[in-house]
């Protein structure tokens, strides 16, 4: 007889057009025992909202003031059942004792190879521009762990790929983002099924 694994419920916390956000979910849509069980979104008008009526999942409008409330935030994290912590295009710092209730437990993509090109307000497009006028003839992504640091946590997985020195920010930014939807929701299932 052998033991399933204990069903693992993530939630994923978006400010934006939540293309990333959607690769998760279709990764997972079928997964034996990990699934997307919230879409927490920090902007009004954020375009991942809609993937919760297309996928029959919970989206929730959580701006910084309720985020920074701490026994709300982590209420309704435990209402939903909530295991770990996908960070896809969150632009808000995590704060302090979410950590402390998620340890090791929230994943970030990052649009660059770290610990190049990282830090405070190094997300997006200012990645690609950095990227493109230091000259470097490669970028790429990381998926780190959180800490109490912009993209200080541990780095769970790399990939680099070519471009050439001073390429345009906005081809980039296309070729980065493709690897992000390959590779990503792969590794989001590995970290959460070893764990």
């Amino acid at each position: 007889m052998t033991l399933s694994k204990p069903n693992i419920q993530l939630a994923i916390f978006a400010s934006g057009g939540g293309s990333n956000a959607e690769k998760i979910i279709r990764h997972f849509k079928e997964h034996p025992f990990i699934s997307v069980g919230l879409i927490i979104y920090n902007r009004i008008d954020a375009g991942v909202k809609r993937f919760g009526v297309e996928y029959d999942i919970p989206a929730v409008y959580w701006p910084g003031k309720k985020m920074h409330d701490r026994s709300a935030t982590l209420s309704m994290l435990s209402f939903y059942k909530i295991d770990g912590l996908v960070l896809a295009g969150y632009l808000a710092m995590i704060p302090p004792y979410l950590i402390q209730a998620f340890p090791d437990k929230i994943l970030n993509i990052h649009p660059a190879l770290l610990p190049e090109f990282g830090g405070h307000g190094m997300y997006g497009h200012f990645v690609h521009e950095a990227v493109s006028a230091s000259g470097k003839d490669q970028s790429g992504i990381t998926v780190h762990l959180v800490n109490n640091e912009y993209d200080k946590g541990r780095i769970i997985f790399q990939h680099s790929i070519p471009v050439p020195p001073f390429q345009d920010p906005l081809i980039i930014a296309e070729s980065v983002l493709k690897i992000e939807h390959r590779y990503y929701p792969g590794v989001i299932e590995s970290y959460f099924s070893e764990i």
